[in-house]
């Protein structure tokens, strides 16, 4: 194994090889960095460029965007609140705090340093355990799917702050935008009411961009005129990573427990880092001691975003390589330029593309340190971001906005729809609704939805049958058990509230 190693760096050594993952780490920074760009439609405008490339140099390129984009949403999601990609998104609950209290510097250094720590990881397991692994996840069919992304969709109760009514209504509006357009299976257009716009449904980056970006943008021109929300900076040059590596003491097992969930979801075909982030964070709130300063501006919550966020980059390369199967977005076009090249992932790639796959993997390990290194060298110009006035700022982020809506489908609907979804988080924003669950809901809902009808298929309509599986049992016995979890301490809650009511009025 490690003279493969060595002859994959060997290829990804050369001057050309080298400087394209340079380049591609810059560029997919810069595209997920930008609301309504992402990693992937960075890769699809790169894609058809590969094709005058050999297919090291068009790996090289590739896996540069992939890992740049990956990591570079987390810039706009601490710095002005707005996550530049899906799986940033978890980012902003502490990484905006952070920064507010005036230490964005430090927000930035820990997010580079988890990103990488988790992205590495994640490839260590990658190289050990692909094969191992790979036989686990081909073993998942439609029930045990269901199972996996059910238990993430109730973990939304956890998201849903003091009000876990509001939480779960939030979540349900997001659900009901999910059913609207083609339904799984048999493609039927529903809920239309007759607006051929409809046909088509609402599209994850257009209803993402308009709940964080677009409501953002209202929210501060709300605020705009009274002063708005500042943050303070004091403009010394941050030096090193922004942050000692001291900060990450006693965040070990938060660290390493994020990465797993990470590259376990990456592995998992169509899941995503738009859920391994949030699914991390909600599961370090609730092992922590002290879940009440999560949202407040705490290092554990930056950590395990974005630990998560990075390791799903290598695990969703584990089914990419060894059954052909695209782990995300990314890996799916990833699997167009290796077809394209005349390489057929699968079982046999280690066989018949040995020292390309291997090349592959040394740029993974190259584009994580050029990532870290270059995001770390960009802290200081980072956060001078903060000091732009606003009205500048958003104005960019507005058509940064609308460029990328248009540039999914090439269709006005999509600036419509940031539009419609950012007056609705907006509206939800004001009483007081949390617009993580709307964001899981539309998410995880159609993988809910398709993976349900799959599964009533696949067990001849016994929903009973599915317990008879021991992965989807499992998923599903962890599910109920949390409902009740969470059921019975929103009870107590309620109960001492009204408890510490009525002891006041006697008093």
């Amino acid at each position: 194994m490690l003279e493969s190693f060595a002859i994959g760096f060997q290829l990804m050594f050369t001057p050309t090889a080298f400087l394209l993952i340079i380049g591609g780490v810059c560029i997919g920074i810069l595209f997920g960095a930008s609301p309504g760009l992402t990693a992937s439609m960075g890769m699809a405008f790169m894609l058809p460029l590969t094709y005058i490339l050999d297919p090291i140099s068009a790996m090289a390129l590739l896996i540069g965007l992939y890992i740049g984009g990956s990591s570079g949403g987390v810039i706009t999601a601490i710095l002005i609140n707005i996550p530049g990609t899906p799986s940033s998104i978890a980012t902003t609950f502490d990484g905006y705090p952070m920064s507010k209290n005036g230490e964005p510097g430090k927000a930035l250094g820990l997010s580079n340093i988890a990103s990488f720590v988790g992205g590495m990881l994640s490839l260590v397991v990658l190289f050990l355990t692909a094969p191992i692994l790979s036989s686990f996840a081909i073993k998942f069919g439609p029930p045990d799917y269901f199972a996996v992304s059910f238990l993430a969709l109730v973990l939304i109760a956890g998201l849903a702050g003091d009000s876990m009514l509001k939480g779960l209504l939030s979540g349900l509006v997001g659900l009901m935008f999910a059913t609207i357009g083609p339904a799984p299976l048999d493609n039927t257009s529903r809920f239309t009411m007759g607006i051929s716009s409809f046909n088509d449904g609402f599209q994850l980056l257009a209803v993402l961009v308009g709940v964080y970006a677009v409501a953002e943008l209202i929210k501060y021109s709300e605020t705009s005129y009274d002063g708005g929300e500042n943050i303070t900076y004091h403009g010394a040059k941050i030096k090193g990573f922004g942050v000692k590596l001291s900060e990450f003491k006693g965040q070990i097992v938060n660290l390493l427990r994020s990465t797993a969930i990470g590259t376990g979801i990456g592995i998992l075909p169509g899941v995503g880092g738009g859920t391994s982030n949030i699914l991390s964070y909600t599961v370090a709130k609730n092992f922590s001691k002290h879940p009440e300063k999560f949202g407040t501006g705490i290092k554990d919550g930056i950590i395990a975003s974005e630990s998560a966020n990075n390791a799903v980059t290598g695990g969703a390369m584990v089914p990419l390589l060894t059954l052909g199967i695209p782990g995300d977005a990314g890996t799916a076009i990833l699997l167009a330029a290796l077809t394209l090249h005349g390489i057929a992932p699968g079982p046999l790639v280690f066989e018949s593309y040995g020292d390309m796959i291997y090349g592959l993997f040394a740029a993974l390990v190259i584009a994580n340190i050029a990532m870290i290194l270059l995001q770390t060298w960009g802290i200081n110009i980072f956060v001078k971001l903060v000091a732009i006035p606003k009205h500048y700022l958003y104005s960019v982020i507005l058509v940064l906005c609308v460029i990328g809506a248009l540039g999914m489908n090439n269709r006005i609907f999509d600036v419509a729809s940031i539009l419609i979804s950012g007056l609705i988080g907006y509206v939800l924003y004001k009483f007081d609704f949390s617009l993580t669950p709307l964001i899981m809901g539309f998410i995880l809902g159609p993988i809910v939805e398709i993976n349900l009808l799959r599964g009533l298929m696949f067990t001849d309509g016994s929903f009973l049958a599915f317990f008879d599986r021991p992965i989807t049992a499992t998923f599903l016995s962890l599910s109920f058990l949390y409902i009740i979890y969470v059921t019975i301490t929103s009870i107590r809650k309620h109960l001492k509230g009204r408890v510490s009511i009525n002891n006041g009025a006697s008093q």
